[in-house]
């Protein structure tokens, strides 16, 4: 019987050998969603086998395999990926942009967002029917682009919530922007029974992965996908490009803040990684975070291209004024006389409001046309913005009528 039993488990082995997909080594991408046993960019049904050799030990655990997130990996962590396959799972673990791990009951109905990125986001997986308040900069920012924002209750700032208004709103997620432990703290005590997710939806070095998984945590995974090869085809094709440059080929570029002069980006910053995946090199990227920087430090590192976010987010901006006057501003400044960003005119002004945001996608592609010019020819960032208002965010906003921002627009170039 022994026998039998040991051949019968070996056949099943090879049998699953066969249909088997190792780990991906084409993608670097690994969606942080528990079940994604094989650890690529999606649960299916490579993972259900994954994880069957792993019970078998024909294969090593990974952490994602333990699809019950309960310390163990058995036929339960099967069935879970097999109800996420099929959609009818009743919880779902990930991995959220702060590295936490969070489990969300589902289905989803009731959302809170305390990050105006996030609204877009689900705007765009066709998912606002699921929010129910949303953070009180929502309207600055986003106002003219949705005239129906205002309708949704307030639940304060993503500095400063109101928890309150979230517990009366009965939620079963909230969504912040970014990582703050105190305020955590007050709403694992104040709303113990919330689930808590932080997203950024700025960064275009994990953006994807937080779209992908708000597909899987709201159900709408067609339309993040959907949501996801419109993005992708553009990113893919600027980094096709770039990839190909030398670093002697990639200008030198200084991007600096709104809120005052010589205030710039290092590494690990969503602007820094926009930089680089445009073909750009960040004249500070030595440094890391939010910096102020000496001006005498920009000239000596003498940017060939200057960035500028100006204060006014673009969908509520029809005059170019603030970002022209912006710009002179610095054309004007006597210690940048000589940099040769100034004494070429490469001096561009993005809307603040724009860049970090989830509308970054398309700031790169301007990006990419004011780094490379001859190369990104036929690459139109007006008309990726068109197609994605029109598409996906399914809003009556025509970019030959309204909204400004670049500066200087590129038919002036």
């Amino acid at each position: 019987m022994g026998m039998n039993r040991i051949s019968a488990k070996t056949a099943l082995a090879m049998l699953l050998l066969v249909c088997c997909a190792l780990p991906a080594a084409a993608s670097d991408y690994t969606l942080g969603v528990f079940g994604n046993a094989n650890e690529d960019d999606t649960i299916n049904m490579q993972d259900v086998t994954y994880t069957e050799l792993i019970i078998l030990e024909y294969r090593d655990e990974t952490e994602l395999a333990d699809a019950k997130h309960d310390g163990k990996i058995n036929m339960q962590d099967v069935t879970q990926i097999e109800l996420v396959i099929l959609g009818k799972d009743k919880e779902l673990t990930i991995i959220d942009s702060a590295d936490r791990v969070a489990t969300v009951n589902k289905p989803v109905e009731r959302v809170v967002t305390f990050n105006h990125g996030m609204f877009v986001t689900m705007r765009s997986i066709k998912a606002t029917d699921k929010v129910v308040g949303v953070c009180q900069n929502l309207v600055p920012h986003y106002g003219a682009l949705f005239p129906d924002v205002d309708r949704y209750p307030k639940v304060g700032s993503f500095s400063s919530p109101d928890y309150e208004a979230v517990l009366n709103l009965n939620p079963e997620v909230v969504v912040l922007w970014g990582y703050d432990e105190e305020i955590l703290e007050k709403f694992k005590q104040i709303c113990p029974g919330i689930t808590i997710i932080c997203f950024d939806c700025d960064n275009p070095a994990y953006y994807m992965d937080e779209v992908r998984k708000s597909g899987y945590i709201l159900d709408r995974r067609e339309e993040a996908c959907e949501f996801i090869g419109f993005y992708e085809q553009y990113m893919d094709m600027i980094a096709e490009r770039v990839d190909e440059l030398s670093d002697e080929d990639k200008p030198v570029v200084y991007f600096e803040m709104p809120h005052k002069p010589y205030q710039t980006v290092g590494a690990g910053t969503p602007v820094h990684a926009m930089i680089v995946f445009a073909g750009g090199d960040n004249i500070f990227s030595d440094f890391t975070g939010t910096i102020d920087m000496d001006p005498e430090m920009v000239m000596k590192r003498d940017p060939e291209i200057i960035v500028k976010g100006g204060r006014s987010p673009g969908y509520n901006l029809d005059d170019p004024t603030l970002l022209r006057d912006t710009r002179e501003e610095i054309m004007n400044r006597p210690e940048l006389e000589a940099a040769a960003a100034v004494t070429n005119g490469s001096v561009y002004i993005f809307p603040y409001g724009f860049v970090c945001t989830p509308t970054h996608f398309v700031c790169m592609a301007y990006l990419a046309k004011w780094f490379h010019p001859e190369l990104f020819d036929d690459l139109d960032p007006e008309a990726i913005h068109q197609e994605y208002l029109t598409r996906f965010l399914e809003v009556d906003y025509d970019l030959d009528e309204r909204g400004v921002f670049v500066y200087p627009p590129l038919d002036e170039n």
